[in-house]
């Protein structure tokens, strides 16, 4: 059992206190539903799995409970396979403030924990049977990460804070070690002082997706980063090096997941690459250019903490580098030579103009 010792906070600048408004009851509270999801929400913590599964479920389950008592639904009983359904074209056709209808990776997000809610109220004998059996789920494609920095550009986002301030050299430390060790947001955020090593050059990820711990191997330049962080920047904000996250804020605070995340987004930004989840950025970047440098796909599989190797694999769609020099070395039509070139027509027709005129001439230099 390690001795915890007593924190006391120091500021780089002045936090402005913003009084919160009282939270009033929850909506739906009053439904039946609602203290048997507070029910299942303590078994979700109690059989191990993760406070963030839980908040996910307490948010999906919290609009779901909403929904049932807008529609007199109050007991499991009333819990249908016809009532799941309706509710799952609820989503479908509801709409965000823009206009637009629920991305189908949200709706899947809203629908998983109330199936898995369904399936404990079975389990307990509060239904007879559970309804949720023959729900058919989303069909989720697979996507491709929208985009994937190269190393050029990677080095130009490290480059970007001062680090001439202990806040600048906290910052290209956490870029550092985002790049360098493909961390999740919220495994960088929850990383401890005692989880690092860097005698050793290694980062203890405790309780990563699904529970999993895993050693990540961190590299020179970003253990050199850390060092420094640790050695110059933190003591600005914590007097004591005593147990505790290993990034702090600006306020001597643990980093909460969107403040890391608008942190990361800043530097893209001031880099001229702004993109989504920012912090993910780094994650493929770090996976894609090892793939593309060499590395055993089951090796990244292992850093990046997958459980099955086909969501890793989905890096060797992104990784065409090597595809591309392959492509440029063995296909045949790429051998062809100038005097090859020099037989093309001056002008050549391609579909895509007026009614009564379905060619148009291009010149082949822009063909």
């Amino acid at each position: 059992m390690r001795g915890r010792c007593r924190v006391e906070r120091v500021m780089l600048r002045p936090k402005r206190i913003v009084q919160r408004r009282p939270q009033g009851a929850p909506p739906a509270s009053g439904n039946p539903l609602y203290a048997l999801q507070c029910r299942f929400l303590e078994w979700t913590l109690a059989v191990g799995l993760a406070e963030q599964t839980a908040n996910i479920r307490r948010a999906a389950l919290d609009r779901f409970v909403r929904w049932c008592d807008g529609k007199g639904i109050g007991e499991p009983a009333l819990l249908t396979r016809e009532a799941l359904q309706e509710y799952q074209l609820h989503l479908a056709r509801l709409r965000k403030h823009n206009g637009e209808p629920l991305a189908i990776y949200t709706q899947a997000t809203r629908l998983h924990p109330v199936r898995a809610f369904c399936r404990w109220l079975a389990r307990e004998r509060l239904v007879a049977f559970d309804a949720s059996a023959d729900l058919q789920m989303p069909r989720l494609p697979r996507r491709l990460p929208r985009w994937v920095p190269t190393v050029a550009q990677v080095e130009r986002i490290l480059a970007q804070p001062d680090v001439s301030r202990p806040s600048g050299i906290r910052d290209r430390a956490i870029l550092e070690v985002l790049y360098s060790t493909a961390l999740r947001r919220m495994e960088l955020a929850r990383l401890q002082l005692f989880d690092v090593d860097l005698a050793s050059g290694l980062v203890h990820v405790r309780a990563g997706t699904g529970g999993r711990d895993r050693v990540v191997p961190v590299g020179d330049r970003a253990a050199a980063w850390l060092a420094a962080y640790l050695a110059d920047a933190r003591p600005l904000m914590v007097p004591s090096r005593c147990e505790g996250e290993v990034f702090l804020t600006d306020y001597g605070e643990p980093f909460r997941k969107n403040r890391l995340g608008d942190l990361v987004c800043r530097y893209l930004r001031r880099a001229g690459m702004a993109a989504p989840g920012a912090c993910h950025v780094f994650r493929h970047a770090c996976a894609t250019h090892m793939l593309e440098n060499g590395a055993d796909i089951r090796f990244i599989q292992s850093m990046l903490g997958h459980a099955d190797l086909s969501t890793t694999q989905v890096y060797t769609h992104v990784s065409i580098a090597k595809l591309k020099a392959v492509h440029a070395g063995t296909h045949p039509a790429q051998k062809k030579t100038g005097n090859d070139l020099a037989a093309l027509p001056e002008k050549i027709a391609v579909p895509g103009g007026t009614a009564g005129k379905p060619f148009r001439a291009v010149s082949c230099a822009t063909a």
